[in-house]
């Protein structure tokens, strides 16, 4: 994996989330999370709090075939 700059960060973060969400969604995603605190390590920690770490890898080796295609 190469190392990116800032800006192709933000503009492949800004692909994913039109891709995923679409440009209105988007949007407002960004909006609220610029309006809203949000701390990132927090929302980690309890993102995954209902998944066994089987099912997490299980998620991530899909996810990661589905890359490959």
């Amino acid at each position: 994996m190469s190392v990116m700059t800032d800006t192709e960060i933000r503009m492949k973060g800004m692909q994913v989330l039109v891709n995923a969400l679409g440009e209105v969604h988007a949007e407002k995603f960004i909006t609220l999370i610029l309006r809203e605190p949000f701390n990132y390590t927090e929302w980690q920690r309890d993102l995954w709090n209902d998944k066994s770490v089987e099912e997490i890898s299980r998620m991530a080796m899909q996810h990661r075939l589905k890359q490959g295609d």
